[in-house]
């Protein structure tokens, strides 16, 4: 257990200016904790609850340090504050990543002044907020990747096409309808396939359905010497636990489908995920189409689209980032490089073809 400090009588000036900086980041931090408790309820309101009392501790210790020194309250770091701004206004899963990487970043493992369970506090306030992070992260993932996925494969897909066809020499009419024809194969192609996936899957677990003569059957069975407990060991059960399961199921002769589906997710309707992914897939590809919806034509659309298209691929990658908890920037960058190689790629192509027709 950490022990309060005894401030220093005579404290050196960079040392008061460090120990109020970690004081104010201090602050902020569980000022941040405190209003993602409030948008929440039940285990996790507790955890960040917790998690704030635990900055408060350490508030205390840069405090005692300070003794008369303590001066005016400061404002948190940048980062800090943004993150503050955000927790109050959303409270989502973006910020829990956003304060998973603020964790990280905590400089007490190298400072004197900080007492060594203060550096391994901030580590281990590091995985309670990947662990919350996590959370969110599941229960938006599916969500979330065919959003992003969809959006992504738009952008890509259809700038690579605008620019190879731009890159063989035709008409800007000819761009145009190939980019709009694009879009529609594209997104129309992702939607069928998202309604194959669905459908499948939910038939996948229909199968897995008992058929109704077993539940016929079970008030039938003889009780010392009938195959029900066969049933759950063939599902994974020990044998003693499947015995046990099947005398509960004798006992109240009923047997459906929760004796024997467990453990599947529950999936979407094929229209709704279809349509979703129509969307999508839409939402990216009409990107790389609006200059030349607009009118523009040439070099000066290429530009624009691919511009257009860069900030889309920008912003995608910065989102990926924040939610996996990763550097969003370098998440970003990759982003755009694998797109524009793709499309550049496409261009090249488009001009190797014009020229040789």
């Amino acid at each position: 257990m950490s022990t309060v400090p005894a401030a220093r009588p005579d404290p050196d000036p960079r040392d008061v200016k460090r120990w109020r900086r970690y004081l104010a980041d201090e602050q902020a931090e569980a000022a941040v904790y405190r209003d993602l408790a409030s948008r929440r309820s039940g285990e996790e309101r507790e955890i960040l609850l917790a998690l704030a009392d635990a900055e408060g501790r350490h508030e205390a210790h840069w405090r005692a340090l300070l003794g008369d020194h303590v001066g005016k309250p400061l404002r948190g770091d940048i980062r800090t504050r943004i993150l503050g701004f955000l927790a109050r206004r959303f409270g989502s899963v973006f910020v829990l990543a956003l304060a998973q990487r603020a964790e990280t970043r905590s400089p007490y493992p190298n400072d004197a002044d900080a007492t060594a369970s203060m550096g391994a506090d901030e580590k281990i306030h590091e995985e309670v907020v990947r662990a919350l992070a996590t959370r969110g992260r599941n229960r938006l993932s599916g969500t979330f990747r065919a959003a992003v996925f969809g959006a992504n494969d738009g952008l890509v897909s259809n700038l690579a096409l605008v620019l190879g066809i731009s890159g063989s020499g035709v008409s800007n009419q000819i761009v145009l309808i190939t980019g709009m024809a694009g879009l529609l194969a594209g997104a129309l192609s992702m939607g069928a396939g998202e309604y194959v996936s669905v459908r499948s899957q939910r038939e996948l677990l229909e199968a897995s359905n008992p058929g109704p003569a077993a539940s016929e059957a079970v008030g039938l069975l003889d009780v010392d010497a009938n195959e029900l407990a066969l049933v759950y060991r063939a599902r994974g059960m020990s044998a003693e636990e499947a015995d046990q399961r099947a005398a509960e199921v004798l006992a109240n002769s009923t047997f459906g489908a929760a004796d024997v589906v467990d453990d599947h997710e529950a999936v979407g309707t094929g229209f709704g995920a279809a349509a979703a992914s129509f969307c999508f897939f839409a939402s990216g590809a009409i990107i790389p189409v609006l200059p030349y919806l607009f009118g523009l034509e040439g070099m000066t659309a290429l530009i624009v689209a691919s511009v257009l298209v860069g900030i889309a691929l920008l912003t995608t990658g910065v989102v990926v980032g924040l939610l996996s908890g990763g550097p969003p920037f370098k998440r970003a960058l990759r982003q755009l490089a694998i797109g524009y190689g793709a499309a550049g790629a496409t261009y090249l192509l488009g001009m190797l073809f014009g020229t040789s027709l």
